[in-house]
């Protein structure tokens, strides 16, 4: 299966969604919300924000693979 590099993340605050690009080389720990600014975290049994709050799972993820 080929791994996709685009995610949405859905802010679970004001519940806006963006389209980003997801790193392949480094869990993002960290993503502030571009609408209402806030900070979010992954939440505890997640590697990154993605895994909580994307459409898909980070790169390592969707190969099976650690998260860093």
């Amino acid at each position: 299966m080929k791994t996709i590099l685009e995610s949405i993340i859905t802010c679970p605050h004001c519940g806006s969604e963006k389209k980003e690009e997801m790193p392949t080389n480094a869990c993002q720990f960290f993503y502030e919300c571009k609408s209402c600014k806030q900070i979010l975290k992954p939440k505890e049994g997640d590697c990154c924000v993605y895994c909580t709050y994307g459409s898909l799972p980070c790169p390592p993820i969707q190969e099976n693979k650690t998260c860093c």
